[in-house]
């Protein structure tokens, strides 16, 4: 076999370029609800990128036929895709008060270690303010069968990001460029 040949994981995804990143948490691990610590960040991933779903869709199927034992476990049977919690979901649907959701699905993608950040060069990201909820990039991710506490189905796990370009800030916050950006004193002198 030729040292080229590259191995290909039928689960693994890289998102396209127009995937915003959402609760952006790729610093520091945060624990929810007492479980163990993660990073995590939510995936907008805009319907019109056909592509990049059709590629999340196989990469689901290939978790659920790559983990049907575990999915089984102790069951006579392996429960359908179809009645199984996937992390593929439609933001229209679940979040339609959310501008940042609209026309579009999101992934919700953690893991234990921190991921990989790169800038649109592949330049290690350092600077913790260059990522921040609403930034444009893709994401590497790879899809697993989980059968835990009763609990079944596919679950996403985040490997690494590459930041593409910078987008609006979401979560409400201004930031301290737009607070400061005119050159209005009058509050400053009352």
């Amino acid at each position: 076999m030729s040292k080229n040949v590259k191995i290909s994981n039928p689960m693994k995804v890289i998102t396209g370029v127009d995937t915003r990143w959402s609760y952006a948490n790729v610093w520091e691990p945060k624990s929810i609800n007492g479980g163990t610590p993660k990073y995590s960040v939510s995936l907008i991933i805009p319907k019109s990128d056909t592509k990049t779903i059709a590629k999340i869709q196989a990469a689901i199927e290939a978790a659920y036929k790559e983990g049907e034992a575990k999915l089984k476990g102790n069951g006579k049977s392996v429960p359908a895709l179809s009645v199984l919690k996937t992390p593929l979901r439609d933001g229209d649907a679940e979040r339609p008060d959310d501008e940042a959701y609209k026309n579009a699905y999101f992934v919700n993608a953690n893991a234990t270690s921190a991921p990989g950040i790169v800038d649109a060069d592949l330049n290690p990201i350092l600077t913790r303010s260059e990522v921040y909820s609403g930034v444009y990039g893709r994401a590497s991710i790879t899809f697993y069968a989980f059968n835990s506490s009763g609990n079944k189905g596919i679950a996403c796990g985040l490997n690494n990001l590459q930041k593409i370009r910078d987008g609006e800030p979401l979560g409400g916050k201004a930031s301290a460029e737009s607070d400061f950006a005119s050159d209005d004193d009058e509050d400053f002198l009352n």
